[in-house]
């Protein structure tokens, strides 16, 4: 399915600007939806003098008109002349009559998308609200209310002022809906209507009397435990003066508080609080916070005490009277630093994944003890990319890398002046990557059967399930290719 900003673009119509504008619409439109109780859908025009569905809501406390999802369909015929007129006139209309849809009777209202471009104002689509009037009865104070909510925001659609550029562009996680809870304040921040769960919300904080008639920020007020912080938001939200969200807090229970301020025509005539008890996952994120600050704290530990080992290593090797012995211990603290690298860019981050170009290029520093070795000259040069790659697998690749590079400065460039080529290459099935001296050379066939060559296939083969292939380059030099198929990497290119 295309989505909202292929389906605008391929019209041909529309700006950058009027795509962020239908995006931020679309992204409220379960908000409308659950107000209306009714279906919401978004249409923009066609290069045609059509109109195509670009967006779609389904109500939660009503039955749904569309049991099939109708985005990207063109407008229906009974809907074309309405739609039209809407975006033709910049004006709400509402139909005539009831119009059936699938033997089932409804009622449509067509409302103009309008986005402010300063003191001008342009139609960029239109917003149709379809009511189900099958299973019509008398509607309650709450559903009355939601309708009359849903209302004024229609009429701030039209004229530009929703949705508001000042609001958050990201809900947080725990966002609340008109279900959770809905609070009415008027121009004076005094409660007009309270939902049953939310005045169940504002109960459980510890306020025990009806908010109708109250002052939110008095209520709110009263609620706050004394000396101890609060969101420094709070006291705009609940004055519904701006279009923000804030946590309330009292009691161990917390509720988040989204306010979107009513205007007509530009002139504030109240606001809608939505509010709900969040507290349930603000405890889990927390302890998601925790657990990666102590995954984080283990990351950088490990570093350190793999530093520390190679330090040691190092040491150990200085004092080594046995030229083999100083050789396998360098070698050692080199594998083990490449390991620490790892670990000290996990440590630095809380994703899953992991820039490999970033953790290579300090691999990569790791051959310059080695290069600097006498009557050893060694360039490296690296180009390419990796991408991200899942942490799992960054350590089995750095450690292998770190081998085939040592090997082509010690072996490959041993005694003499050259350079050392690593190229990474990404595609969408697989990442292949060549390591590529300008030494003398190795006899096709002849690879070397040392631990590093031991371990370079234990890491490629066991555990990226790659392929690794040494072949000599025609006149000088060697050439490591190593391929892995990103299936077992990343299912998503880096």
């Amino acid at each position: 399915m295309s989505t909202l900003s292929d389906l605008v673009y391929a019209q041909g119509r529309s700006s950058e600007e009027d795509v962020e504008w239908l995006h931020r619409l679309a992204g409220d439109g379960q908000l409308l939806a659950d107000l209306a109780f009714a279906d919401i859908v978004l249409w923009v025009p066609t290069s045609d003098d059509s109109f195509v569905a670009v967006a779609h809501t389904r109500p939660g406390g009503a039955a749904t008109l569309f049991y099939r999802d109708i985005v990207g369909d063109r407008v229906r015929p009974q809907w074309r002349t309405q739609v039209r007129e809407a975006f033709q006139t910049g004006g709400i209309v509402d139909s005539s009559s009831p119009d059936w849809f699938e033997e089932t009777p409804t009622r449509v209202r067509a409302v103009p998308v309008t986005r402010k471009r300063g003191t001008a104002a342009t139609v960029i689509g239109v917003l149709t609200r379809h009511t189900n009037l099958g299973e019509a009865r008398i509607p309650s104070r709450q559903q009355i209310t939601f309708n009359d909510c849903a209302d004024d925001l229609f009429g701030m659609i039209a004229s530009g002022d929703f949705p508001d550029l000042a609001a958050p562009t990201s809900p947080r996680r725990g966002a609340p809906r008109a279900s959770d809870g809905l609070v009415r304040l008027d121009v004076d921040g005094i409660t007009t209507f309270a939902s049953p769960n939310a005045l169940s919300a504002f109960n459980r904080l510890g306020f025990d009397d009806e908010l109708e008639g109250e002052s939110l920020v008095e209520v709110v007020t009263a609620i706050l435990p004394t000396k101890r912080q609060f969101d420094e938001s709070l006291p705009v939200v609940v004055t519904g003066r701006a279009p923000w969200r804030a946590d309330l807090e009292a009691r161990g229970v917390t509720v988040s508080l989204r306010t979107i301020p009513l205007r007509d025509h530009g002139t504030r005539i109240g606001a809608i609080v939505l509010c709900r008890d969040v507290t349930e996952i603000r405890h889990q994120e927390q302890e998601l916070i925790t657990k990666d600050a102590t995954i984080r704290e283990i990351h950088h530990r490990v570093k350190n005490n793999l530093q520390t080992v190679a330090s040691l290593l190092r040491i150990q090797a200085r004092r080594s009277h046995s030229e083999e012995a100083r050789e396998a211990l360098t070698q050692a603290m080199r594998r083990v630093s490449a390991i620490a690298v790892v670990h000290d860019t996990l440590s630095e981050g809380l994703a899953q994944n992991v820039d490999f170009d970033e953790v290579f290029a300090r691999v990569l520093k790791l051959v310059a003890e080695v290069a600097a070795a006498p009557n050893t000259r060694a360039r490296t040069h690296s180009s390419g990319r990796f991408g991200t790659l899942p942490s799992e697998y960054a350590t089995p690749l750095a450690l292998a890398l770190t081998e085939l590079v040592t090997n082509a400065v010690e072996h490959g460039l041993a005694g003499q002046e050259g350079d050392v080529e690593i190229i990474a290459e990404r595609g969408d099935e697989r990442l292949e990557v060549r390591v590529r001296d300008t030494g003398s050379g190795l006899p096709e066939g002849q690879v070397g059967r040392g631990l590093g060559t031991q371990i370079v296939r234990t890491l490629i083969q066991g555990e990226l399930g790659g392929t690794i292939d040494w072949h000599t380059i025609m006149g000088s030099g060697t050439e490591v290719t190593i391929d892995i198929p990103l299936r077992y990497i990343d299912r998503t290119p880096g």
